[in-house]
């Protein structure tokens, strides 16, 4: 069983910083593609980030909305992935989600690829 759960998320001014967290358990990690994906009120869910699990440095991928302000990154040996957010802005309020490659129907389509597991989701907001 695929669990993917998230951390770090909060309350921060515009500007600020923050990182979230997903540690994966039931997943063959090393392989396949994770991301993160954010849902703001009212809106669909958009993919932000995702990055190749498999050998090398992996492959990443970024919405244009958060280019050179985030960083996605993965730790294979702790089995979590990351999301490094900087120069926060309030149009980046959201909650946030892990997402893992493959699984059930219901998911997401980001860079080419299909996510289907996901996690519980951590709040983020950024105020003026």
């Amino acid at each position: 069983q695929v669990q993917l759960v998230e951390s770090g998320g909060g309350s921060v001014q515009a500007g600020g910083s923050l990182r979230l967290s997903c540690a994966a358990s039931g997943y063959p990690y090393r392989r396949g593609y994770m991301g993160w994906f954010r849902q703001a009120p009212g809106k669909e869910r958009e993919g932000v980030a995702a990055i190749y699990t498999g050998g090398g440095s992996g492959s990443k991928t970024y919405a244009d909305s958060v280019k050179g302000r985030f960083a996605i990154s993965r730790d294979n040996a702790k089995n979590t992935l990351y999301l490094q957010m900087n120069s926060l802005k309030p149009e980046d309020t959201a909650m946030y989600y892990c997402a893992a490659e493959g699984g059930p129907f219901g998911g997401s389509r980001y860079a080419g690829h299909y996510f289907g597991y996901w996690g519980q989701g951590t709040q983020v907001t950024v105020s003026s």
